[in-house]
């Protein structure tokens, strides 16, 4: 019984799709940490040099005694912006040009074409209709 259970863990384990789905989650990790270097070594730097403000987290207002940092939300909503643009532009956009040239391929040939008698749609290398049952040439 219990040799029977590993054996059929290890199945599971040897599947395809447990193996690609672990390393896509190790890859996706990888690439998370990728994105959030470029976002935040790279393009937040540019934004601050341009704008003058690299980090707006001590904007902040009193209401009643309560803080309302609305500079770490802006922080967040600017790293959210730029990690969506960077992935769209790095990732996605790239990956969509690569499959569009990878499914271009030389047009198919007609596969039927019409009986001179009937006008049925019959395949192209047919000798004799399918309907009409005509001799074709």
């Amino acid at each position: 019984m219990v040799n029977d259970t590993l054996k059929g863990f290890k199945e599971f384990i040897l599947r395809g799709n447990v193996i690609d789905l672990a390393v896509g989650v190790v890859m996706g990790a990888a690439f998370g940490t990728v994105v959030s270097a470029l976002v935040k070594d790279l393009l937040t730097p540019l934004i601050g040099a341009i704008f003058k403000a690299p980090n707006f987290s001590g904007l902040s207002f009193a209401v009643n005694g309560s803080k309302f940092l609305y500079g770490d939300f802006i922080n967040a909503l600017v790293a959210f912006l730029l990690v969506s643009v960077s992935v769209y532009f790095f990732v996605i956009t790239p990956v969509n040009m690569l499959t569009a040239k990878m499914r271009k391929g030389p047009p198919a040939g007609p596969d039927t074409k019409k009986c001179p008698e009937c006008l049925s749609n019959i395949p192209f290398d047919a000798k004799r209709c399918a309907f009409c049952t005509s001799q074709l040439a």
